[in-house]
Order: C-alpha cells, then structure tokens, then sequence
C-alpha cells in the first residue's frame, strides 16, 4: 500500500476556505441541528411556560455553554492536543498510553469515552430526524400519525445507502449546511429584531441567574442546556478530516454567530408571546416557509446523522487495530477519500438499535432525556486527559494546569449530574450500549493477551527449529512461504505446526509480524525491519499507525526493494486459525470470558481480509489454544 499519510491530513499546507466548507458538512452537523431541539427542550424542562426573565436566563446559559465549553475548551485548548494531526478520545488515549507501558487508568478512561460515542451515535440521528419532521405539526395537524413511520423510512434508507460511500453525497454536505447555517442565522436576527432587548442574555450574570437563583428548577434544566453542545466532542474527533484551523475558522466565522443569532431569536419570539408548547425553532418562519423548512432541516439532520454514522466506523477502525476490537470487514469506498469506509457489521447495529430507539420513545421529547448523558461522560474524560496532556505534552506546571482543569471539570460535572437526574427517564440507555460495547473491547483485548502469552510459552529458538528440520530431513520445497505470526521471537508458531502437520517447508522464508504503532501515520522509511535469520530465511517486523491499512502484498515489495533478495513470484501465505478453550479451572481465564472471547474470534473477519492477501494463496492452518 501506499503509506504515505492521506491528503486529507495535509491540511496545514491546503487551502483553508474550501477546507472549512467541508468542515461544515463535516464536523459541524451534529451541533448545527441542535436548534431544533434544545430550547424546546429546555422550556419544557423549565416548566413549560417561562417568564421573560427566565427566557433571558436560558438564552444566556444556552450561549455560555457554547462559548465555555466548544470555543474555550474545545477549539482552543483540547483541538492542540492532537496525534500527528488525528483527534478523539482513542487517538488521545493512545498519545498519552505511548508515554508508558502501563497506564491502564488511562487506557480505561479513554476506551469507556469511545464506547459512550457509540452510544451517542445511535441516538442521534434518531432525535435529529424525529425534531425535523415534528415541524410538520405546525402547518397542520393531519401530519401528526406520518412523522414517525417517515422517521423510520428515512432512517432505513440512511443506513441501506452507506454501503456505496458517501464521496459522491459528501461533495455537497458542505454547501447544503453552508446554506443551513445561513438561513437559521438569518431567521435568528429577524427574531432578535423584533426584541433586540434579548441581546442582554450575553451578559453571564443572566446565566448565574438561571442557574442558581430559581432553586432545584435551575439545575433541572441544565440537562436541556447541554444539548447545545453535545456535537462539540466532533470538533476534536473530526478534525484529521480537514485540521483545527479550517475547523476553528468555520466555528468562529459562520457555526458560532448562527447558533447564537438562532436562539436568541427562539427567546425573542417567545419573550413577544408566542406559544413555548410548539416547537419554537420553526415559529421562527412564516407558515408559507413551514414546508422547505423541514425539507431542509431533515436534509441538514441526514447530513449529521452521516458524520456520526461515518465517525463511528472510523473509531472502529482505529480500535481494531489498536487491538480493542475484533476484526471486522472494512470496505473502501473510495479511491481516494482514506476516511470513506464502510464497516458493516456496525452500520446494522447501529441501524437496530436506533430504529428501535425511535419507535420506542416516539417522539423527540421523549428521546431527549435519552440524549446528553453519553457525551457529557465522554466530555469528562476528555477533560480528564487533557490534564494529562498538560502536564506531560506541554509541561504546564501544576497549578495551572490543575486551575484550568478544575474549571472545565466543574462544568462537566454539572453536565454530568443534571443529566443523570434523567437516567431513570431513558438516560439509562446510552449508558448501558456503552456498557456492551466496552465489556466487549475489554473480552476482545484480554483474549487476544491470553494467546499472545500461551504463544510465547511454546517459543523454539530459530536455530534449534532449524536443526530440527536437518535432523528429521524435513523435505524443502520450491516457493516462498509467508507466515503471518503474533509474535516476535523465534519460529512462528504457525510454521511450527505446519512443519509438524505436512512434513515439508518451502525453501523460502518470511516470517512477519505486524505491529500498529500508537500514532496515526508512521513514516514509510521506518515501515520495514527486517533481518536474515538463516539463509532464505527472513523476519520482518511492520509498523503500521491505527489510521493506516496493512497491505502485504505491498510490503513485500517494499522489503524486496530494501535488498531481501527472496522470489515473490510464488508465494503462499500461512495464517494461523486458532480455536480456544479454557486451560483449566486453577490458572485459566474465567469459562464466560473464554466463551464470549470464542464466538467473537470464530465470527471475526479472516487475516487474509485484513492484510489484503490474495485469496487464492492463502492456507489456514487451525490450531487449539488454551487459555
């Protein structure tokens, strides 16, 4: 394969207005449709029929959180702790985690935040559709019974296309939340001109207000408030996609102005007496503009539904390589899009469970006391680590980097706890697919170490493996032979037993391990290492990064070129098949999790698909492995 890093990493040397259009398709979605929810949200948390004041209060907390918790925390502190560009919680985990061998509170940290962002993206588009198509009630009523089985049909065909790529659909997610983010802007300011007195809210003291001087309500309504910002986690995640600063000028050029101009045309209109028990995000329009309103903010929910579908099977990909993850089948869309991928097994789930989430909650009001509590976690974390960050990345002294944590960690906190008030409401659902998802990395990870270490148990020293074949005159034969091993040392297990089995060896030899290194993108010089263990004999050892895809076939070639003089004009690969089971009562792994670590490497995608091995020369060889 080619190594080199994709163009889309290259951002630093692009242009940045074309890159912060497609940071608006993008990043952007899931936060830019949050309008048509949040306030919703929040007046009906708040009681239902708030008075001015507390609109303006409302208004002001609505516009802190995005301004303390995306500006301040996100796109200026978090956004320049980056992986060799890449971002998230795994690429952070895996930045800091490289730092010592053994860090498992870190390494804990970071994947329960991955498994919570799972948990997210099947809410979302879920949410996101049902709020758009609920604009329909305004015009009239008749719609009410065809919102949610329009829901469902949209969402079926939202998972159904993701199989052909979105390269061709995404050339035009930039424009369309250009245009989104234009006109909610635009409908914002004409609400604040008909009560420009609304623009006090700006003033913090209207948010402290709201928060702590209504009593128990003010912090009830804390959880509709952080629906504001829940897409703000993807300003981190997604920036390897275009970089921070295409992203950053995006946020602070168009995102932010419209976001704020929008809700505080919601309070507007609602301080000017509109009804709060509608939907107020589409109160903004007039009647006439009702129905290309939720054309446009179902096609701008589509729009961030994909992101988060797309960003799901990129942290996939990353956690299968970083060994997290069972390998699964990941399938290139496009030529030459790198993060235009399609893993299948997670866009059904996925799919399911939030088809089920729709039809069971019904509606978005229900949904939202679903919504939040993932992210506010995850955000956490993020804060978490970022004080590692400080610390060890940019060595800050203690006590601001303590200082500055403390006050990001006081707002999740709040975050945390308001929307935990909703768990027994739906909040328990994000919590418990999180839960699954990160129970299963943990089986995947142990199971794979257990082997690992049973392998190294039965290690033979290449020499002796040698001499054994010149004293049991073990036939060669032509070819070259290429056995994929997981370990380091020695002979590969998998020609051991192939040795033992067939009674015979190719002439030539390569024993390669691959490795994925804890960065994104390792440099093609410092691919390949390899060695000559005895003549036609050779090791190589492939350092891959986690947002890179194996190709052997090609990495043959490239130790070829680097002077190992071996033939690759026939060449078989050898991967090990291995069956599990349980060591014994005293010293193995516990039954259950042999069982689960079983039926997931029994349905996890072939070696032979992962690494790009030609099909038709490939032999598995099956072996027992007790652990």
């Amino acid at each position: 394969m080619n190594a080199a890093r994709p163009v889309s990493g290259a951002h630093a040397h692009g242009a940045l207005g074309p890159l912060a259009l497609t940071a608006l398709g993008v990043v952007f979605g899931d936060i830019g449709t949050s309008p048509l929810y949040t306030f919703k949200t929040v007046i009906e948390l708040a009681g239902g029929h708030p008075t001015p004041d507390l609109v303006l209060g409302l208004l002001s907390l609505l516009i802190w959180s995005l301004i303390l918790v995306t500006a301040v925390k996100y796109a200026t502190f978090v956004m320049r702790v980056d992986n060799d560009g890449e971002g998230g919680i795994l690429a952070l985990m895996s930045l800091l985690g490289a730092r010592q061998h053994k860090r498992p509170l870190i390494v804990a940290v970071g994947l329960f935040g991955a498994a919570l962002i799972y948990g997210d993206g099947a809410i979302t588009p879920a949410i996101s559709v049902l709020s758009a198509l609920e604009g329909l009630e305004i015009a009239t009523t008749a719609f009410t019974p065809y919102i949610l089985p329009a829901t469902v049909v949209i969402l079926l065909l939202l998972f159904a296309v993701q199989p052909f790529g979105t390269a061709t659909i995404g050339r035009v997610f930039g424009p369309v939340m250009t245009l989104w983010f234009l006109v909610i802007g635009a409908a914002g300011l004409w609400g604040v001109v008909q009560h420009p007195g609304v623009l006090v809210a700006l003033n913090p003291v209207y948010a402290f207000h709201a928060l702590f001087g209504t009593g128990a309500a003010g912090f009830v309504v804390l959880g509709g408030v952080f629906l504001c910002v829940t897409g703000a986690e993807a300003l981190y995640a997604d920036m390897g996609h275009v970089g921070a600063p295409a992203t950053r000028i995006a946020w602070y050029g168009l995102v932010l102005p419209a976001l704020v101009l929008n809700y505080a045309g919601q309070a507007a209109i609602l301080v000017n007496g509109a009804a709060s028990s509608a939907n107020v995000f589409f109160l903004l329009f007039p009647r006439s503009m009702l129905i290309p309103m939720v054309a446009l903010s179902t096609l701008a929910t589509i729009i961030a539904s994909q992101a988060i579908i797309t960003g799901a099977f990129s942290m996939t990909r990353q956690a299968i390589l970083l060994g997290w993850c069972p390998r699964l089948r990941v399938k290139q869309t496009s030529s030459v899009g790198y993060g235009q991928i399609y893993v299948g097994t997670v866009n059904w789930l996925l799919m399911i469970v939030t088809i089920t989430l729709a039809l069971g909650f019904g509606k978005s009001d229900n949904l939202a006391a679903a919504y939040g509590i993932a992210v506010s976690l995850t955000m956490l974390m993020t804060t978490a680590l970022l004080f590692i960050a400080m610390r060890e990345i940019w060595n800050w002294p203690l006590l601001p980097a303590a200082a500055l944590s403390l006050c990001f960690g006081i707002i999740d906190i709040a975050f945390v706890a308001a929307n935990g008030m909703k768990l027994l409401e739906g909040g328990w659902v994000p919590l418990v697919l999180a839960g699954v998802v990160w129970g299963l990395m943990d089986v995947w990870h142990r199971g794979v170490a257990a082997i690992l270490f049973r392998l190294h148990e039965s290690i033979i020293p290449v020499a002796d493996f040698l001499a054994d074949l010149q004293a049991r005159s073990i036939a060669r034969v032509p070819g070259t032979a290429v056995f994929l091993t997981r370990t380091k040392l020695g002979a590969p297990p998998v020609m051991v037993w192939h040795v033992r089995q067939n009674r015979a060896l190719h002439h030539d030899l390569f024993a390669i391990n691959v490795v994925t290194a804890s960065i994104p993108f390792v440099d093609p010089a410092e691919r390949v290492h390899q060695e000559q263990l005895a003549p036609g004999f050779w090791r190589i050892i492939a350092t891959y990064g986690f947002m890179e895809r194996p190709d052997i076939p090609e990495l043959l070639l490239q130790a070829h070129a680097a002077g190992c003089t071996l033939p690759l004009d026939d060449v078989t690969y050898y991967v090990g098949h291995e069956t599990v089971i349980r060591r014994s009562a005293e010293d193995g792994e516990p039954g259950w999790l042999v069982a689960m670590f079983g039926f997931m490497l029994r349905n996890s995608a072939t070696i032979a698909g992962v690494f790009h091995l030609p099909g038709d020369r490939v032999v598995e060889i099956g072996r027992i492995v007790e652990i």
